[in-house]
């Protein structure tokens, strides 16, 4: 079996769960060394015992994405386990239960903008300098649908992750000079625990349903394969690309 991420050194956040866990875990499975970040320990040291049950070299840093020590700090320990730093799926984020936008309260608001939006921009201002002292790299940012439309009563996260798309584009464009090519991908409804929140409401997930043409959500190990097609040579051609994986729902 071709194993395309052999001795590359990878950085995942919010590896504890969901989309992280299942892209931390097709690294693992693909060959790569990796460093599991989350703020959840227990989470994150369980996506570790199970990337090393698939004989991956793997360790665990808790990290904080909205503090710029701690993202520092995760930077440096791939660097000191593994010499050098090749890719980093920056994915952690959170949401807020659903309101109108003037019904938010403003630490509420500039909570969720530290962690999705602020928090990748950490990253990256760390990750970037490890990638251009070793020749290169591929970063892939965690966007959104909501990065690309909007939906109501989910106006901040939309707004950040609006802001991804914007701040990936960007960056790519600094830093493609330097070899680091830089994507993001914007899931649609995916069977993680944040959807797994907003679908309390049974009539929710009716609606949600209703209009994603396959029919329904996605798998996290879904699109954790897409994650890994823009990590690894196969996307040597994309730069700053916005990678949509919705089901359909915004081809209508």
């Amino acid at each position: 079996m071709s194993r395309r991420f052999e001795n590359k050194s990878v950085i995942v956040t919010g590896g504890g769960s969901g989309i992280g866990r299942a892209t931390a875990l097709a690294f693992a499975a693909d060959g790569a060394r990796m460093v599991v970040a989350d703020v959840n320990e227990a989470g994150g040291e369980e996506t570790v015992r199970m990337a090393r049950e698939l004989r991956a070299d793997a360790a665990f840093v808790r990290t904080d994405v909205s503090r710029a020590s701690d993202c520092a700090a995760l930077v440096e320990r791939a660097l000191s386990l593994y010499g050098r730093l090749d890719i980093a799926f920056n994915n952690a984020g959170i949401n807020l239960h659903p309101a109108p936008i003037a019904e938010v309260a403003v630490e509420d608001w500039a909570r969720i903008l530290a962690v999705n939006l602020t928090g990748v921009f950490l990253c990256m201002r760390h990750e970037i300098p490890a990638m251009k002292r070793g020749g290169g790299g591929a970063i892939v940012n965690t966007a959104s649908v909501g990065g690309v439309i909007g939906t109501a009563g989910v106006t901040p996260y939309c707004a950040t992750k609006h802001g991804v798309v914007g701040l990936t584009k960007s960056a790519a464009l600094d830093h493609i000079g330097d070899g680091i090519r830089i994507n993001a991908i914007c899931p649609g409804g995916t069977r993680t625990e944040m959807l797994a929140e907003w679908f309390k409401d049974p009539a929710v997930e009716r609606r949600a349903l209703a209009h994603t043409p396959i029919g329904r959500m996605a798998s996290p190990e879904e699109i954790a394969r897409a994650v890994l097609f823009l990590a690894s040579e196969e996307a040597s051609f994309m730069v700053g690309h916005a990678l949509v994986a919705d089901g359909g729902l915004t081809a209508q």
